[in-house]
This record gives structure tokens, C-alpha cells and sequence, in this order.
């Protein structure tokens, strides 16, 4: 790759399919798991193959493939298909690759960058607009608004109570386990909780939204994987999509795929608040206009 600095970058587009098979690729069995890889390396030729083909191809029953087919929305196999089909597009130049220690500080800047928007590129695809409507209306309607997050999505949550709060929104963010839990437990059906977990798997923000679920309020995820303990627990779930590199270790593009997801939330609710969130932000500049130099 050439190093100078005006090269232009072009960001390959990762099908929508391929999106969701990676989304549930740790809960796979060993079976559909085999299914799963003959269709990441054979996406052209599958569309041209029948059931029976395929099966024999990947070494497992038609009935897996059937499974495996549902597993990504589709009733069978020819939902696949037509899927497959419809994102065969031409290969484009592609930059996101493992850092290496060889590179030089224009490599990782375009890596790095690049990594960045296919995240938002490949996240605005998969993004359910329904689901987005129902977040934001109940946010709007909140009598209270919990927003839970530990580590690094702590800082996630941080950001959006301090935008959510701006227009407001009753907000609270809590980045302690037992904070979560104790707020969590105070909530009631006229309340929303939104817990951000890139794993989906953090065991006491997962805890935390069960507990504002028991308790009657509206329950919201941000999470990477669409089969994750958190997914189970939320009413309404958010997804985000990247694929992470070498020193990605706290899910560097996943962060600014959430942060764009929270973005998004904020504008609708603001948008559907009106003239209520309109003078809130007033109310909030002239309040710290004097802190300024």
C-alpha cells in the first residue's frame, strides 16, 4: 500500500448477510458452524447450488441448512439465496487489515480510520428502523431514564446521559455494578433502562436491565451480538457491527458504531419532544455560557 498521505481510501461493503452470520457465529453448533463456513467461502457458488448440493458440500443433514437458514431470518433455504444473490457485488479495494508492527504511522491511520466507518457503514444496514422508532418514543415518554454501562462502555453511557440530558430528558447513568442494580430495582413501568454491552455477555449490566424488567420498566440494548444473554433480557435491541484488529482489545469501531446509535436516539428524541427539548437546551447553554473564557 502506497504511503502517501492523499491516497484516496475506498471501503469495501460488507453484505448484510454476511453481517448477520457473523452476529450469531459463536452460538453455532458444530453442524450449522460447518454450514456457516462453506457459505463465507462459496457465496457464489451456493446460489446455484440446490439444498441437497449444499448439505453434501458442507457434510451436514438438509434439515441443518434449515436450521442454519432460520437462524438468519430467512424460512429456508432459498431465502438464502435470494440474500446471497442480491450482495454479490463487485470486490472493492479494501484497506482493513490487521495492524502490523511494519507499519508506518499513514498505514494506521488509514486502518484504524477505515476500520471506523465500515463499522458505522456496516451497523446503519443492519440497523432496524422499528426498533430505533420504539426506542425513541419510549425515551421521550420516560418518567426516568436509567442508562447502565461498565467499563468501557461506561463511557458510552457517560456520553449519552450528557446529551440526553441536555434536552431534558430525566437521565442517569450509573458505571457501578451495585449503583445499577439499586437504580434498576427503583424503576417502574413508566420508565426506560438502556444497558450498553459490546459483548452482551457482562454478567451484571445483563443482571442490572433483568432487575428493570422485573420491575415493569421498558428495556433497551446496545450490544454486538444478536444471540447474547443482554438480547434476551431487552424489549427492544440495538446492533452494532465491526470487525476488530490487533490492538482493538476495548472494541475501537464497535465504540463509534454505539456512539452513532446514541446519536441517532437523541436527534428522534429530540425531534419528538419538540419545543419541550428546544427550551431545555437553551435553559442548558445559558446556564453554562459564563464558564467559558
Amino acid at each position: 500500500m502506497s504511503n502517501q498521505p492523499n491516497d484516496a481510501v475506498t471501503v469495501s461493503r460488507t453484505p448484510v448477510w454476511e453481517i448477520k452470520l457473523r452476529s450469531v457465529l459463536s452460538v453455532l453448533g458444530a453442524a450449522e458452524r460447518r454450514v456457516a463456513d462453506y457459505v463465507l467461502n462459496n457465496q457464489d457458488k451456493i446460489v446455484y447450488q440446490s439444498i441437497t448440493e449444499l448439505a453434501e458440500a458442507a457434510g451436514v443433514s438438509e434439515a441443518t441448512v434449515v436450521r442454519f437458514c432460520r437462524r438468519l431470518g430467512h424460512k429456508g433455504f432459498q431465502g438464502l439465496k435470494i440474500a446471497l444473490a442480491q450482495d454479490i457485488v463487485p470486490t472493492l479495494q479494501a484497506i482493513h487489515e490487521e495492524i502490523s508492527e511494519d507499519d508506518d504511522v499513514s498505514e494506521i491511520k488509514q486502518k484504524v480510520f477505515v476500520g471506523s466507518i465500515k463499522a458505522l457503514q456496516d451497523t446503519v444496514m443492519i440497523t432496524d428502523d422499528a426498533e430505533l422508532s420504539r426506542a425513541i418514543d419510549a425515551i421521550a415518554k420516560a418518567a426516568k431514564f436509567d442508562i447502565y454501562g461498565l467499563g468501557g462502555s461506561g463511557c458510552i453511557a457517560e456520553d449519552a446521559r450528557h446529551k440526553f440530558m441536555k434536552i431534558g430528558v430525566r437521565s442517569a447513568v450509573y458505571t457501578d455494578c451495585n449503583l445499577q442494580a439499586m437504580s434498576a430495582a427503583l424503576l417502574g413501568p413508566q420508565d426506560v433502562a438502556l444497558a450498553i454491552s459490546h459483548s452482551g455477555s457482562v454478567r451484571d449490566t445483563v443482571e442490572a436491565l433483568q432487575i428493570a424488567k422485573q420491575q415493569g420498566a421498558t428495556t433497551i440494548c446496545i450490544t454486538h451480538y444478536a444471540k447474547s444473554p443482554i438480547s434476551e433480557v431487552a424489549d427492544i435491541k440495538l446492533f452494532t457491527t465491526s470487525e476488530e484488529m490487533m490492538f482493538r482489545s476495548d472494541a475501537m469501531a464497535s465504540r463509534i458504531a454505539q456512539l452513532a446509535i446514541i446519536d441517532t436516539l437523541y436527534v428522534g428524541v429530540a425531534l419528538k419532544m419538540g419545543e419541550k427539548a428546544t427550551q431545555a437546551l437553551k435553559a442548558v447553554r445559558q446556564a453554562v455560557v459564563s464558564k467559558g473564557f
